[in-house]
């Protein structure tokens, strides 16, 4: 939380209340919150039933202890709220406000509520009244930059109750209870330094120690600092600091009047470090966060880190891993420090080396997880240890708890609305990383916060080729969520950007998924018309195994539509492509879809001799799943003809195969996909139709990406990711999904993988 006031040890657990009998003071203060709960309001008086949620206001400057009073309020009425305790913070640590849109969706989240990707802040926050109307809840809301934000998340239902941490009033919400802090008292400061320098000091010299705490004004943030300093000398005497106090002036607050002395008397390694956390996203640092900033080794940085949170300068956050919170009171002055100490150009570099960490550990999280890849072997071999995940569960953990301080550092990269080399490969890990751990679904609205990062700098600096990389991110985005129709609307808008740029890849990519959208919305004859223009584009630019591709996805949309010899020509276009090109898995699965629509369109002799020949195209693969897919499609052609036998003689084949291969490799899980940031089109997969010709084939709406698209030859791209498993060729699944989304990555460096 943002300002710990009378926690001792110099370190209080973000997040989290302080434990009873770790707080002091302030009985006054909670005897009259305690009484504005019970206190009848405005509405009550007048006989009218409360429309709203009570809420109370805490009121302070930063470092004047309001969020320690306000988590020992909530720790004193919990138990009042059967459906629990919710928090949200809403600024930054350096004071900027956090949108409505994400602490609504934080508390969604928090209450196991799924939230749309893509929703509005209006959206969000209704669905939170909503979903809070039955419930008895205490929400906190710390930080609260004005009245605006905590409007939008009152809840609409008088048994729940908002208490607010702010500076300043909340003008504009109507009987809010306001308790404004000064000072704590003079025997509660005192028992505060105490808990840091002992009794014997405090008492051997009264006078010095209550000089001490009039000359912090009884803010406890300035007295935990002192303390610190005080504990971290056990030979100085209460008056020493007194004397360098006053010694100081009178310029400044007592906050910053102390941690100037503070500052001054650290090891200079330290102190730099100190003052660099400023650039910390978020707020947050772990130890590689610090060893970047400062260049120095983790173990070094890690020390560091827990020396300054002893001293009072940062807060231990409780996490499974080792992570430290800069105090929202220590921001301005850090910042103030760093620009006085430090020349902007060695901040501008601190910068960089942290986001190119982060980078880097992401790379490591992504590849940890494709150990079964030659490649990413590779990659991890050639990170240094202290960069590399012993498992892919510590990778998920540590990508977890980092995740705020990540989609930080993402904001971060595009502050000054560029999108140089080192925010494109931030961008792009960790949207990868995302998805390899958490899959698309569940990383959704993440994902997409990412690519409206990328959009808002692309139209700002009016970068057409950005815009539409953006914009199919997030049609992506839309289309895995069930937002078909917002999808189209965004892949039309990224198509009239790639002609704008004049981007081949972005055009021919947007006009495929618009193909695809319009397949998944059921418009058979639009999809085809789509597809077939992004054909042309294909064959003009002579991309044959896109073209080939694209001849199964034409095929696709006649089936659906019911004009099975347009299909059958697709098809065996398709499959001719694929003969000429070489790949003889895709021409044997081309031959088999062919027999599928053969036997559609009334033609069972034909459909039986092409599945005659698309197992002997799958035996010359060498592809067993593959075959014994194709043995089962012979198999159900034959049984129609009416010959089970001969179908039961190749559903054995099928069995056979499938039985050998099992014990010697466990079945591969299907791919993830990865969204990306790049223009180029990434193929759709072929669809495999699997109804009889009397039903119109059912559309799903999962959408996903498969298929190995061709490489760019600039020196700059990225190796593609892998082809993803296609679906098994006569396996009947009526509902086998018939577009899967693009996706397209930022461009980088080759050596960012």
């Amino acid at each position: 939380m943002t300002d710990q006031a009378v926690d001792t040890g110099g370190v209080q657990l973000s997040g989290h209340a302080a434990t009873e009998g770790h707080f002091l003071g302030r009985v006054r203060e909670l005897k009259e919150l305690r009484a504005d709960i019970e206190r009848a309001g405005l509405d009550t008086i007048s006989g009218k039933k409360a429309p709203r949620a009570r809420v109370l206001l805490i009121a302070g400057r930063p470092g004047s202890g309001r969020t320690a009073l306000a988590e020992e309020l909530v720790r004193q009425v919990a138990d009042r709220y059967r459906d629990g305790v919710l928090r949200a913070r809403l600024a930054e640590p350096d004071g900027t406000p956090v949108p409505v849109e994400q602490a609504a969706r934080e508390l969604l989240t928090a209450l196991n509520v799924p939230a749309p990707p893509g929703a509005d802040e209006d959206d969000l926050a209704a669905l939170l009244r909503h979903t809070l109307a039955e419930r008895r809840v205490l929400l906190l809301l710390d930080d609260a930059a004005g009245a605006e934000q905590v409007d939008a998340l009152l809840p609409d239902t008088p048994q729940c109750l908002l208490v607010a941490v702010s500076a300043g009033p909340l003008t504009g919400i109507a009987d809010v209870r306001p308790c404004t802090l000064g000072g704590l008292d003079t025997k509660s400061a005192l028992e505060l330094l105490s808990r840091y320098t002992g009794s014997v000091r405090i008492t051997v010299d009264p006078r010095s120690a209550e000089g001490l705490v009039e000359a912090c004004q009884g803010q406890p943030a300035a007295l935990n600092l002192a303390g610190g300093w005080l504990a971290a000398r056990p030979k100085a005497a209460v008056a020493d600091l007194a004397k360098q106090l006053h010694a100081e002036g009178d310029e400044g607050s007592p906050l910053s009047r102390v941690f100037r002395l503070v500052h001054a008397t650290l090891p200079a390694p330290a102190a730099r470090i100190l003052r660099l956390l400023c650039l910390a996203p978020a707020g947050l640092a772990d130890p590689h966060t610090a060893s970047a900033l400062a260049g120095c080794s983790v173990g070094a940085a890690h020390t560091t880190l827990s020396d300054l949170a002893a001293l009072g300068l940062l807060r231990t956050v409780a996490s499974p891993l080792p992570q430290y919170e800069v105090p929202a009171c220590l921001y301005p002055l850090l910042r103030a420090a760093a620009e006085t100490h430090d020349r902007p150009a060695e901040l501008q570099l601190a910068r960089a080396r942290m986001l190119e960490r982060t980078v880097r550990l992401l790379q490591s999280c992504r590849a940890i997880t494709e150990t079964d890849s030659p490649q990413a072997r590779e990659k991890l071999q050639g990170l240094p240890s202290a960069l590399r995940f012993p498992t892919p569960r510590a990778a998920a953990d540590w990508l977890r708890v980092r995740r705020p301080a990540l989609l930080a550092s993402a904001r971060l990269a595009v502050a000054d609305g560029e999108l140089d080399t080192l925010a494109r490969r931030l961008m792009s890990q960790l949207v990868r990383a995302m998805v390899a751990h958490f899959g698309t679904q569940a990383a959704a609205p993440d994902l997409y916060g990412v690519h409206q990062l990328v959009l808002d700098v692309a139209e700002r600096r009016n970068l057409p080729r950005e815009k539409a990389a953006a914009l199919l991110n997030l049609a992506d985005v839309d289309a895995r969520t069930g937002r078909t129709a917002e999808a189209l609307v965004r892949y039309r808008a990224a198509l009239d950007a790639g002609r704008e740029a004049n981007d081949p890849y972005a055009i021919g990519r947007a006009m495929e998924s618009v193909g695809g959208a319009h397949l998944e919305l059921g418009d058979f004859d639009r999809a085809a018309d789509w597809f077939g223009r992004a054909l042309a584009q294909r064959l003009a630019r002579d991309e044959r195994a896109d073209a080939a591709r694209l001849y199964g996805r034409i095929a696709t949309a006649h089936t659906y539509a019911g004009r099975y010899g347009e299909a059958q020509r697709a098809w065996r276009a398709a499959a001719a492509g694929h003969r000429k090109n070489g790949d003889v898995g895709a021409h044997a699965r081309a031959l088999s879809e062919l027999a599928r629509v053969q036997e559609y369109a009334g033609r069972p002799e034909e459909s039986l001799r092409t599945c005659q020949e698309a197992v002997e195209w799958a035996r010359r693969a060498e592809d067993t799943r593959l075959q014994a897919a194709v043995q089962l499609r012979l198999a159900d052609t034959l049984e129609h003809l009416g010959d089970p036998v001969a179908a039961g003689l190749h559903r054995g084949a099928a069995e056979r195969i499938l039985g050998e291969e099992l014990p010697d490799r466990e079945p591969e899980p299907e791919p993830k996909p990865e969204p990306r940031s790049e223009t180029k089109p990434e193929p759709k997969p072929e669809h495999k139709p699997e109804h009889k010709p009397e039903h119109k084939p059912e559309l799903r709406s999962e959408l996903r990406s498969e298929a190995k698209p061709e490489a760019r030859s600039e020196p700059e791209s990225e190796p593609e990711p892998g082809p993803e498993s296609e679906p098994e060729a006569g396996s009947e699944r009526p509902d086998l999904t018939e577009h899967r989304a693009n996706t397209c990555e930022i461009r980088s460096t080759s050596a960012e993988d």
